[in-house]
């Protein structure tokens, strides 16, 4: 015999009970008449006593079955309100919503879009992990994660809201001392700053709009493993980097910073919306993912 209550059993049992017949309760549950008494024969058969006294046109408690009736009755009230309660929760936008998001891009671009989202949402909760390492949505937990990158093949479901250019860079006091690459080629003899928390060498893979390709390692006197490690030493007019869309195009409109080589491109990632999955999403992932779906989308940070 299964350890497992028989709930099945336990609710058709509670409802034969409440309405006085087999043909009354299958109705009320949209079940069929014999799936009813199955269920109850097989209560009857685990527990090792009647529960009712049949006849052809009458229907009635035992003893046993009255001693057992009023709990059976408050386990089905319970699971009823149980469902009642899961399917307002899935659907209603309400609760907890734990979010993972790149550090730079969600210190600049995330956490100040919360609080319109918390005046909209007043029932969602926002616990958000910023970080450049790669969080493991289903092993660390994660509704939901907004990620900048190339996308790889995945389990995960991503929906892209914005692609995500790359620039070199470099402020023009360096520019005016060091002179302009005029081709990938020429970064070599360059002070190039990198990241730390890619592999052990960046390389940097630029395509022509004629289509020649060119990789090039970067070399310099400066590994960070974010981008605020790597702009003050760039501001400074002491080095070359390579930066996100939604960073440099922060720096062009005051000329603090210079995109180069603008005819050669970085290969284009994008901003995805990742979620575990998107079976039975809950209403409070997919409301955060719409506000920043429409907000990203053609957000300022979009370079012309």
């Amino acid at each position: 015999m299964s350890k497992l209550p028989d709930f099945e059993g336990l609710a058709m049992f509670a409802k034969v009970a409440e309405e006085g017949s087999f043909a009354a309760a299958a109705t009320a549950m949209g079940v069929s008449v014999a799936t009813v008494s199955r269920a109850v024969t097989r209560l009857e058969a685990r527990l090792g006593g009647r529960l009712f006294n049949r006849t052809s046109r009458r229907l009635a408690l035992t003893d046993y079955g009255h001693t057992l009736a009023e709990r059976a009755a408050r386990i089905y009230a319970e699971a009823e309100e149980t469902e009642d309660f899961a399917r307002e929760t899935s659907s209603r936008p309400r609760g907890l919503v734990k979010l993972a998001a790149p550090l730079s891009f969600g210190a600049r671009w995330v956490a100040p879009l919360l609080p319109e989202f918390f005046r909209t949402y007043p029932d969602i909760s926002v616990e958000l992990h910023l970080t450049d390492a790669h969080a493991d949505l289903i092993g660390e937990g994660f509704d939901a994660a907004l990620r900048i990158a190339i996308l790889e093949d995945s389990s995960l479901v991503a929906r892209l809201i914005a692609p995500v250019r790359r620039f070199v860079v470099a402020s023009p006091a360096y520019l005016s001392r060091c002179g302009r690459p005029q081709h990938p080629r020429d970064l070599g003899t360059h002070q190039c700053l990198t990241y730390a928390n890619r592999s052990r060498r960046d390389v940097w893979r630029f395509t022509h709009e004629s289509g020649e390709e060119c990789a090039v390692t970067p070399t310099g006197a400066l590994r960070g493993t974010s981008v605020e490690a790597l702009l003050p030493t760039v501001l400074a007019g002491l080095a070359i980097t390579e930066l996100p869309e939604f960073v440099a195009t922060q720096y062009f409109p005051g000329n603090q910073l210079e995109p180069i080589l603008t005819d050669w491109r970085l290969p284009e990632g994008g901003l995805y919306f990742v979620t575990p999955t998107a079976r039975a999403r809950p209403a409070k992932v997919s409301a955060l993912a719409d506000f920043f779906i429409a907000k990203l989308t053609t957000a300022e940070w979009r370079a012309a």
